[in-house]
């Protein structure tokens, strides 16, 4: 069935550009063609968009999913040449500009924008797929807190529950984050919520086979932050790669002196790393590093009429830009302004990244800030930096209102009340209350049933 030809937006005549992907990149090359005299059709498998920086504060119950999260069919308010369609890209006919969703419908475009972004990349480790959890999307973070109090509710139930050990694999911002989150909520709050849960048996182990955490940052941060989670009593383990991943443990391998060691977890977060999702491959694009879709300097994929990416999964060069929000947003700007050009037949010039700098907080009261051409910003002052860029980048006033209430209430004005946000008894609490206290999110469901029966 084609689709898309009219989508009741007036002109109908006008060119169809088809952006896939509600993210950074997706939604700022949407509102770059706010004026321009095109149809837009923006498309996503979800009906929302995540702002991924604060993921971490969802799963160790600091916000609410909601918080961070914006319906993407309100774009339409300001932006009445936009439509939004629920689905999931397939395929895509180049030759014929058409492309193909996940319940069969097609749709015709004249412009397409590929900004998909990426999933969690296991690199073929044995089992770390079907034993951890990663951190890259609302789910997963929701995932992660739910398994994160099921235990802890169970554990709290139990006499003499016995050790309790999170492992998260990754030391870039994500891990260092995570794992900063749950170790203050054990510093802070365990006491108080969990009292029958001995804190000197919970660790919280941080594991990488670099040789730093933080990799892109300069020595100054590195060291920082390192001194930071120590301070907060993570475990951190460098030159470690983790080699398999088995319920309830992993198998690391120090990479200087390649021995090995098995260490047991309860829980296991997953943050090493991300890769391009494997339908990519039918869609009829040129890939460079890592799989990421081979574009120009204009972000136009090479070889192929009409087609753009941006975002975590497109590549120029070999390396490309880093994977993170600045160089998304201002590529799906770029994209914008090329169509727009293209249309007025003016020539546009080739894309010029402005480097507004990286953070990364390690927890409360401490974070590490970069500027080009300023010396680096450790400590609060940073931290408080790192708050208010990461509200302001919210995409509504409600998300921003609703995180900074949450995070004030939280960090200023009731630090002592230890009113995290959590969700219903889980399975893994009465799991864990059974001394079955397993780190898989993928259990057979008959040994669940047998479990909590």
């Amino acid at each position: 069935m084609l689709w898309g030809m009219s989508h009741n937006i007036k002109g109908s005549a006008l060119p169809h550009v088809v952006i896939v992907g509600g993210g950074f990149a997706g939604i700022q090359a949407a509102r770059g063609l706010r004026q321009a005299p095109v149809r837009v059709t923006l498309i996503d498998k979800n009906p929302y968009t995540t702002f991924k920086p604060l993921l971490f504060q969802v799963a160790a119950g600091a916000l609410n999913a909601g918080d961070i999260t914006y319906n993407l069919r309100a774009l339409r308010s300001k932006q009445k040449n936009l439509r939004f369609v629920l689905g999931e890209l397939q395929h895509v006919d180049t030759g014929n500009k058409l492309i193909e969703l996940d319940d069969e419908r097609t749709m015709s475009y004249d412009y397409l924008v590929l900004a998909t972004g990426v999933s969690a990349a296991y690199f073929g480790i044995q089992g770390a797929a079907e034993h951890t959890l990663p951190m890259y999307t609302r789910d997963e973070a929701l995932a992660v807190r739910d398994r994160l109090y099921g235990l802890l509710d169970g554990m709290d139930a139990v006499d003499n529950p016995g050790p309790f050990r999170v492992v998260v694999c990754g030391a870039g911002p994500t891990g260092v984050e995570t794992a900063g989150a749950i170790a203050e909520l054990r510093n802070f709050d365990f006491e108080t919520l969990y009292p029958g849960i001995d804190t000197e048996q919970c660790e919280i182990i941080l594991v990488d086979m670099a040789p730093t955490v933080l990799g892109p940052f300069d020595e100054k941060s590195r060291n920082a932050a390192h001194r930071a989670l120590e301070d907060r009593g993570v475990k951190v383990l460098l030159n470690q790669a983790v080699s398999a991943v088995e319920e309830n443990r992993i198998l690391v391998k120090n990479t200087k002196t390649e021995e090995e060691q098995w260490i047991d977890a309860s829980l296991i977060v997953w943050s090493s790393g991300v890769g391009v999702p494997p339908e990519v491959k039918e869609w009829n694009v040129p890939q460079g590093a890592r799989g990421r879709i081979q574009v120009n300097e204009h972000f136009q994929v090479e070889g192929v009429d009409g087609v753009f990416a941006a975002g975590d999964v497109a590549v120029s060069g070999e390396r490309g830009l880093p994977q993170l929000a600045q160089p998304a947003i201002q590529g799906g700007r770029h994209i914008a302004k090329v169509i727009s050009n293209n249309l007025a037949g003016k020539e546009t010039e080739p894309f010029d990244y402005f480097d507004k700098g990286t953070m990364a907080t390690v927890g409360v009261g401490f974070a590490v800030t970069e500027i080009p051409h300023l010396p680096a910003i450790t400590g609060k002052f940073s931290w408080l930096m790192w708050n208010a860029v990461h509200i302001q980048q919210l995409q509504s006033g409600r998300e921003m209102f609703a995180t900074f209430t949450n995070l004030v209430s939280k960090y200023f004005l009731f630090p002592k009340r230890h009113d995290v946000i959590v969700g219903d008894f889980h399975r893994f609490s009465r799991r864990a209350r059974q001394g079955i206290v397993s780190a898989s999110p993928k259990l057979d469901a008959q040994e669940l049933e047998k479990a909590e029966a």
